[in-house]
C-alpha cells in the first residue's frame, strides 16, 4: 500500500511500529555513538544535516537559527542529530519507540552535558498531548522504517506550532536506489548491515510532498543527498534520485 494510500483510509491502525525494525535498531543501541560502527553514516552526514536545517531556517544567521526554538526530534534513535541542535542552541526533545536506543541517548546526553528530553512515546500519541508546541520537527531517516508514514507526516505537522518548520529524510524508490541503497550500500560497501532498508519502503518524493499536503503542510524545498565511494564523502546538491531531505513549513 502506497504512504497516499495509507493516508486516505479509513480504516483504524495500531500504534505505528514495526517490531522487526526496533528489534533491530535495539540490537546495535550500544554502538550509535562509535563513529566507527554502522551508524558511521549517520556521523558523517550529521554536519551536513545540521547546517542545512539552520541555513532554511535563518539563511542570514544560521549559527542562530535554533537558539530559542523549541525543537522535536522524532525518531531519535541514540540522539545524534538531536544533541547537535541542542548544542546549536534549541530546547530539544527526542521521541523513539526504541527502549534501547533512548537509553543509550539518555546516558550520552549525561555524560556530554548536553540536556535533551528524551521520551519512549509515539508520535501521534505525542500529536494528542503536545499539539502545536514545537517550533522545529525533524525526522530524517525513520519514514521508512514505519509501517504507515503518512501517519507521522501528519503527527509531525500537528505537533509543529503556526509558521514552524518541519524537515524529512527519507530514500526514494526506483531502480537506482535498489541498487545503491541496497546492494551497494549493504552488500558492496557494508556501509549498513544487510537488511537495514526494504526497498519496498522506500517513498518517492512526489508521494512524501502530497502526504505534507494532505497535512495543510507547504513544501519549500528538496535537496539530494549523494555518497562517493572513492573518497568517502557525503555532499548536498541536486542529485535527489537515492537520499534526499525535504524541507516544509506550517502556514501561519
Amino acid at each position: 500500500m502506497s504512504i497516499m494510500s495509507k493516508l486516505e483510509s479509513n480504516l483504524p491502525s495500531e500504534i505505528n511500529v514495526d517490531p522487526a525494525e526496533i528489534e533491530k535498531f535495539s540490537a546495535l543501541a550500544s554502538r550509535w555513538w562509535d563513529p566507527n560502527s554502522e551508524f558511521k553514516p549517520l556521523h558523517a552526514i550529521n554536519p551536513l544535516r545540521l547546517g542545512w536545517i539552520q541555513e532554511m531556517i535563518n539563511p542570514a544567521s544560521p549559527d542562530l537559527a535554533l537558539q530559542g526554538k523549541t525543537v522535536l526530534d522524532v525518531g531519535c534513535g541514540g540522539g545524534i542529530l538531536a544533541e547537535a541542535m541542542a548544542v546549536a542552541g534549541g530546547t530539544v526533545s527526542g521521541i523513539d519507540l526504541a527502549e534501547k536506543s533512548l537509553t543509550v541517548a539518555k546516558l550520552h546526553s549525561l555524560e556530554s552535558g548536553v540536556k535533551v528530553k528524551y521520551e519512549s512515546i509515539s508520535a501521534e500519541a505525542l500529536a494528542i498531548r503536545e499539539s502545536a508546541s514545537f517550533d522545529v520537527v525533524t525526522c530524517m531517516e525513520m519514514l521508512e522504517h514505519v509501517p504507515d508514514p503518512a501517519s507521522i507526516v501528519q503527527a509531525c505537522a500537528t505537533l509543529t506550532k503556526p509558521g514552524g518548520w518541519l524537515f524529512f529524510s527519507t530514500i526514494n524508490r526506483n531502480p537506482k536506489s535498489f541498487l545503491f541503497a541496497i546492494i551497494g550500500a549493504e552488500y558492496v560497501l557494508k556501509l549498513l548491515p544487510k537488511g537495514t532498508h526494504s526497498w519496498e519502503a522506500f517513498i518517492k518524493p512526489s508521494e512524501l510532498a502530497d502526504a505534507c499536503r494532505m497535512a495543510d503542510l507547504q513544501v519549500q524545498t528538496l535537496i539530494g543527498m549523494t555518497y562517493n565511494p572513492f573518497t568517502e564523502v557525503y555532499k548536498l546538491g541536486s542529485d535527489s534520485s537515492v537520499n534526499y531531505l525535504m524541507a516544509v513549513r506550517k502556514p501561519d
